[in-house]
């Protein structure tokens, strides 16, 4: 299932929203008391898009989780309620499809992105998410090339305002003809910008589907990865036993390597108690 295409199951797998509270209140304790504080906890909403935002800003509040991925402007005053950082920004983006890699869409990206960057530090966050686009038939040289042209005019203002662009990696299943598609591409992008203010949001998920070798990868190229996505291969479900990446060895890859940042839970769950997989995700993460 593609994101922001996921559409929800009519019913709501057993979920009671009014039974959420009891729920995350019982589980408190764990990820409170217990965490190891090695990573930054963070999950995408719209996997758990059944339950409203703010019922969901709830229930990571009691949960203990203090951040959300793929939020845009209109609801940060609701984040900011309930005192949960953005972890991610969206908003100034075309789609998944219609990126940097193709200069038609240049002058409106510049736009977008010189309106948000200033808005996403004057809210007091960092990250802001970016698109290669598809190839449409452009070389990747060339729309690396494209890429460099299009960041360039607005990597000055996030660098101005301290604001971190991270473009993300997907892979072909999911995304076919997606640019941006291999880790040894974006890291290429990373080098030819050169700036503090450009990194990669790297997707277990995608990049597991489209080039494994997860942890060393994370170990050898970890400086340009500034945010980490997971969902369980195949399937982007639960990431328990039932699939079959092993995530502890992976987030202590990721601590090991002095990672500061977030990693955000961007799985659909698929059990009668969603946000029973989500406490267990966090468990499972939190090495």
């Amino acid at each position: 299932m593609l994101r922001r295409k996921f559409i929800s199951k009519t019913a709501t797998s057993g979920l009671l929203i009014a039974g959420i509270p009891s729920l995350a209140q019982s589980s408190i304790l764990t990820l409170n008391n217990e965490s190891s504080g090695k990573i930054n906890h963070s999950v995408c909403h719209w996997c758990f898009e059944q339950i409203p935002l703010e019922d969901f800003l709830i229930t990571l509040r009691r949960l203990g989780i203090g951040a959300i991925d793929l939020v845009g402007p209109k609801d940060w005053p609701l984040l900011k309620k309930y005192n949960i950082h953005c972890s991610m920004c969206n908003g100034a983006e075309l789609g998944l499809t219609k990126g940097f890699n193709n200069p038609q869409y240049h002058n409106q990206l510049i736009e977008n992105y010189s309106r948000l960057i200033p808005m996403v530090a004057q809210a007091g966050y960092t990250n802001l998410i970016c698109f290669s686009g598809n190839r449409e038939g452009m070389s990747d040289k060339e729309g690396l090339a494209n890429c460099v042209a299009g960041l360039s005019k607005i990597l000055p203002i996030a660098e101005a305002h301290g604001v971190v662009l991270q473009m993300e990696l997907f892979n072909q299943i999911d995304h076919p003809d997606y640019m941006c598609d291999r880790s040894d591409w974006g890291i290429s992008l990373c080098k030819a910008l050169g700036s503090d203010s450009f990194k990669l949001l790297y997707d277990i998920y995608h990049m597991q589907i489209q080039e494994g070798d997860i942890i060393r990868t994370i170990q050898d190229n970890h400086q340009y990865f500034g945010h980490y996505h997971t969902a369980g291969v195949p399937g982007r479900h639960e990431i328990d036993e039932s699939q079959e990446l092993y995530y502890p060895a992976i987030m202590r890859a990721i601590a090991a390597t002095g990672f500061k940042g977030y990693v955000a839970q961007e799985f659909i769950p698929t059990s009668d108690d969603p946000i029973a997989s989500l406490v267990k995700a966090i468990e499972i993460c939190d090495v």
